[in-house]
């Protein structure tokens, strides 16, 4: 059976926003290292050692094929990490549009004001 990867390590790699775009990318299909790092302005270094953070929180899956290596998304590593902030979901969510109304009137009353 695997090993839950502790959330420090999904979170830590979460905090990066290299590494959310990264995902981004790959929620769209498997990607080819070099593809991944196509969009960004560092080294294919820099994009490599993103990736092994990533790895090793479990987001991603590296897996060579013939001469390349790809890379895809395994959202596996984010039902620990969602499951543990939908404990934080007893908080009413806002309501946007009867905020904008509320902030309309106020400024409306504001500007009659004066």
């Amino acid at each position: 059976m695997k090993q839950p990867i502790p959330l420090d390590t999904v979170f830590a790699a979460l905090a990066d926003p290299t590494r959310r775009q990264i995902l981004t990318m790959l929620l769209e299909d498997d990607m080819a290292v070099t593809d991944v790092a196509d969009p960004f302005e560092m080294s294919l270094a820099a994009i490599s050692k993103h990736l092994v953070v990533l790895s090793r929180a479990g987001l991603i899956v590296q897996e060579k094929r013939g001469r390349v290596t790809w890379c895809k998304l395994d959202p596996g590593a984010m039902k620990d990490a969602s499951i543990w902030m939908q404990g934080f979901g007893q908080f009413e969510p806002v309501d946007l549009d009867a905020f904008e109304t509320f902030l309309e009137t106020e400024l409306s009353l504001d500007a009659d004001a004066e």
